[in-house]
């Protein structure tokens, strides 16, 4: 989307070509980073998780200490990455981005400060490492100018994917509450996590759907605004389950018998990634057309 969005058609093939490659390195990089820094942080925790046993598994045999080792080597060598980055586009804030987008990858899992169990810091932080400094970090790459639009697209994205967390946290709900892991989910409780859910979805949704028709539009092909309706349909069919997700949990809260309504809460949520991968590859997608149209005006 940053890509989409920033990329200018004045720049010639080889210029792009190597400011896509670099970015995205940059940003999976770093992605990698922050994930094996959680992976190592909650071990003792996914040790008690039956879900998460091949992951535990696959820790034990690869070894903390040598994960520790390729962790120092892939920030190295994306430290490098984004200097040499900076020094190209000239353009000290992409480093300013990536300095404080690690860091609070990091320490959202690591202790002493694991902000992922501090309520309300832990969507915001997230928040800004999944949408908001990945998404600018790629549009930068290519513009110093922020057009309204992007803002609209940037708005919508950072609400989505706040959105499409929290089912993940609602699987993991029983067990950070068991923890004392007062992630915002296990702070606002089941049947309001999930309607804040829906809520953000459908307002990420509105908002990129309303970004990606007004550049369409404006476009040498304005047809391609029908492919909007793309966003729509594939929010639906997430919201569609987080509306099931959201009677089973007001289900649970007035059950006696509450396990097995627990067990069906634990199976619908672990769907969740299924859910992501609709969304962000339907915005995905959606992008890759809006650059071509960009380049073939």
């Amino acid at each position: 989307m940053g890509l989409a969005w920033g990329a200018s058609p004045l720049l010639s093939l080889p210029e792009l070509l190597v400011l896509v490659v670099l970015s995205f390195t940059v940003i999976n990089l770093s992605s990698a980073i922050g994930a094996q820094v959680n992976t190592i942080s909650d071990y003792e925790l996914d040790v008690r998780n039956y879900r998460k046993r091949e992951l535990v598994e696959a820790l034990r045999q690869f070894g903390q200490g040598r994960l520790k080792k390729v962790l120092a080597v892939e920030l190295v060598v994306t430290l490098c990455l984004v200097v040499g980055f900076m020094l190209i586009n000239a353009n000290p804030v992409l480093f300013l981005l990536w300095v404080v987008g690690i860091s609070l990858g990091c320490v959202y899992s690591a202790p002493p400060l694991r902000i992922k169990s501090r309520s309300w810091l832990a969507p915001v932080t997230l928040i800004l490492v999944l949408a908001i400094f990945p998404l600018l970090f790629a549009y930068l790459t290519f513009t110093s100018s922020f057009e309204p639009v992007f803002l609209l697209i940037l708005a919508g994205l950072a609400s989505t994917v706040y959105a499409v967390i929290i089912p993940t946290e609602i699987r993991d709900y029983f067990e950070d509450k068991m923890m004392d892991i007062e992630t915002m989910t296990v702070r606002l409780g089941l049947v309001r996590a999930s309607l804040l859910s829906i809520l953000l979805l459908s307002l990420g949704g509105v908002l990129i759907g309303i970004g990606f028709l007004i550049t369409f539009v404006s476009r040498p092909f304005p047809v391609l605004g029908i492919l909007v309706a793309a966003v729509a349909l594939a929010d639906s069919a997430v919201v569609w389950n987080l509306l099931k997700l959201y009677k089973l949990s007001a289900k649970y809260e007035n059950s006696e018998s509450q396990n097995p309504v627990s067990h069906e809460i634990t199976s619908l949520s672990a769907k969740n990634p299924r859910w992501i991968m609709l969304v962000t590859q339907t915005y995905s997608i959606l992008s890759i057309i809006l650059l071509i149209a960009r380049f073939v005006q």
